[in-house]
């Protein structure tokens, strides 16, 4: 570099002596034709002498100043590669592929190795991707950990040739230690709330002496604090049976270590109450902001209420974190509560010019037991009805083939394309016994209705219908056809139900709940007296249940080759090429739990490339949050799931790592 500086400067002197010479003989030849006489020439001379005097002091003057030039790049040369090595930043030089030419000190302090030349810098950052950073002075987003330290890079590219090709790269590593200790410590201590409920402060009052509910009531209210106080949780009652609490992600951390184990020393007290104490807790887990927080956790809230309670759920952006849930549903006689939706249900009628009933993908005795038991609501406040369904599944032909030959009920089914057709403004959809989208029978419809109305009593899910004009989701009810007698009863004083729709009503109670076993409370029976006084028969309903004698063979093929996991749970599967494979295994899953010991079922099949899941549980076990964390949801005792693109064999080990997942606790979806 430094001969060519040479070069140059010589060059340059060159042309200003040449261009000297020119002008010097110009100008003789110019004043020789105007001067002739001894004193021009003599003037000529003494200028020839100045001139050449001039030239050999400017050959000094120029020798001078290069030779200061040069010293002065020598020094900056010097303390720039002084620079390099010695600067706190840590610094290499390493080629397009990786390998590395150079480092400076501070860069052999972090890796304390003294022999890095020749090696590929990939293989103390692995995670390093060079074609990312080809763009210069780039700052990476990306942080990279050497020796505890976090770090971030920042690449200069050196230019080789006139096409511009990269030749090697300078990589810095700015250290963002302390601006990560800060970050942290900043989201440590951002504050989120929380919201916290006693679920059935009611029910367990009317379930002790009266004198002993004060007694129970300061000792929850003690417990309560006392737990969150250990855990420098914030926390205040703001109504009767409702908290609201503060922390920071310290906080939470320590109540997430514990399993939110509250929920079991809540279940734990006893002064008498024949009702265990059971509690709700939604967490806004959102760092932006204090409201932000308040809304996540309202949300968490009323979602861990809508499953039942017992559990405490956080939410994280669109990610749920769910504990606990492991008890049944408390049945309550909020009579209040039915009367109030059946009158606003009145009101939403009468409002509407058409009435459209939809349910979930594979219509069961339920779903379409409570879509003719709205049918026949529209029908009282003299507004027509129809139930969207193109076509019957083996679940309920027998129902729907009955209602086919009736002439009442001519026009009843509509298929989803006239349908779409005919929904409008002022159009009224009502969706029975599911609250997912993703579960309707034609999601698009609901897209097209303004107005719609659920009804449905599973565990609240995540991607519930949201904007619903009105929503009744009760889980402790046994069946959604229970939750339309119901309102059918308080919607006007003198209900008459035809024999199809009283047997249809009754029909979906005793599927849901396997015949008055499972999850029958007072209410249940309580509608089924009032179907029966309209005209229900229990031995035409019998006949709906029906099953050929080959479909018996299935089933007791799938029970015979089950498989026991985990010494108390049974998995089997059914040949998804058989008809009505999902309904069969239902069955199926139905039957394992009759055999001692078994304290949950599933059963697979497969189904139009997709592997169904029918899971069945008693005791304490919860099949739903198994499912949960395979896409599916249900009930505490009854749930589902669907797996697509996957075989029977990978659905299975899906589900026996969901069920390791589940038991131990705090499964996140």
């Amino acid at each position: 570099m430094k001969s060519k500086r040479k070069k140059n400067f010589s060059y340059a002197m060159v042309i200003f002596r040449f261009t000297q010479a020119l002008v010097t003989i110009g100008l003789i030849t110019q004043l020789s034709r105007v001067f002739s006489t001894p004193q021009a020439i003599l003037s000529l001379l003494i200028y020839a002498i100045l001139l050449i005097v001039s030239i050999f002091s400017e050959r000094e003057v120029c020798r001078y100043v290069k030779l200061q030039v040069e010293k002065e790049v020598d020094e900056i040369t010097v303390i720039k590669d002084s620079m390099f090595s010695n600067v706190e930043i840590p610094v290499v030089i390493i080629e397009e592929i990786g390998t590395i030419k150079w480092v400076n000190i501070a860069f052999k302090k972090i890796c304390k190795d003294k022999e890095l030349l020749g090696k590929n810098i990939k293989t103390i950052l692995p995670d390093l991707k060079l074609g990312e950073w080809v763009t210069n002075k780039q700052i990476s987003d990306k942080h990279f950990h050497l020796e505890g330290n976090t770090y971030r890079i920042l690449v200069e590219n050196f230019h080789r040739g006139e096409n511009d090709q990269i030749n090697k790269q300078i990589v810095y590593f700015l250290d963002y230690t302390e601006n990560e200790k800060l970050k942290n410590q900043i989201q440590e201590e951002r504050c989120m709330m929380g919201y916290l409920c006693i679920d059935n402060i009611d029910e367990i009052s009317h379930s002790i002496e009266e004198v002993r509910r004060p007694m129970l009531l300061a000792i929850i209210d003690r417990k309560i604090n006392l737990w969150f106080k250990e855990r420098e949780v914030v926390i205040a009652r703001i109504e009767r049976d409702k908290y609201i609490m503060v922390f920071n992600k310290r906080e939470l951390e320590r109540m997430k270590e514990t399993k939110f184990d509250i929920l079991d020393e809540m279940r734990n007290i006893q002064v008498g109450n024949e009702l265990p104490v059971t509690v709700s807790l939604g967490i806004g887990f959102n760092l932006k902001s204090l409201l932000s927080s308040k809304e996540d956790a309202r949300i968490a809230f009323d979602l861990a209420q809508g499953r039942g309670g017992d559990q405490a759920i956080i939410k994280n952006n669109d990610k749920y974190t769910f504990y606990g849930g492991k008890t049944k549903e408390v049945e309550k006689s909020a009579r209040v509560k039915v009367r109030l939706k059946a009158y606003a249900f009145k009101e939403l009628l009468h409002e509407a010019d058409k009435i459209y009933i939809m349910g979930h993908k594979g219509i069961d005795m339920d779903c379409l037991g409570a879509a003719i038991g709205v049918y026949r609501a529209a029908s009282i406040m003299g507004k027509k009805a129809h139930i969207i369904l193109d076509g019957p599944t083996f679940a309920v032909k027998g129902l729907y083939d009955r209602i086919v030959q009736s002439k009442e009920y001519e026009d009843l089914f509509i298929s989803h394309e006239e349908a779409e057709k005919e929904i409008k403004r002022d159009t009224l959809l009502v969706i029975v016994d599911t609250h997912r989208r993703s579960y309707l029978e034609y999601p698009e419809l609901l897209d097209k209705a303004e107005k719609v109305v659920v009804f449905d009593h599973h565990r609240k899910s995540t991607d519930y219908i949201e904007d619903a004009v009105l929503t009744y989701l009760e889980p402790f009810i046994s069946s959604t056809c229970e939750m339309i007698a119901e309102i059918l009863n308080y919607l006007t004083d003198k209900v008459k139900l035809t024999p199809i729709e009283a047997d249809a009503l009754l029909a979906g109670i005793t599927i849901d709940t396997k015949n008055f076993v499972f999850k029958a409370g007072v209410r249940t029976f309580e509608a089924a007296a009032f179907l029966r006084r309209n005209g229900a028969d229990s031995s035409r309903v019998r006949l709906l249940f029906q099953n050929d004698m080959q479909t018996y063979k299935i089933r007791a093929m799938a029970i015979q080759n089950a498989e026991i996991w985990n010494d108390n749970m049974a998995i089997s599967e059914v040949n998804g090429q058989v008809a009505n494979a999902s309904i069969i295994a239902a069955q199926v899953a139905d039957e394992l739990l009759n055999i001692k010991g078994i304290v949950a079922s599933f059963v697979l099949t497969m189904v139009d490339n997709c592997v169904l899941i029918s899971a069945r549980a008693l005791a304490d076990t919860n099949v739903q949050r198994i499912m949960e964390l395979l896409g599916g949801g249900g009930h505490l005792g009854i749930a589902g799931a669907q797996l697509k693109d996957t075989t029977i064999h990978e659905a299975k080990i899906y589900l026996k790592d969901a069920i390791n997942k589940y038991f131990e606790e705090g499964e996140t979806k």
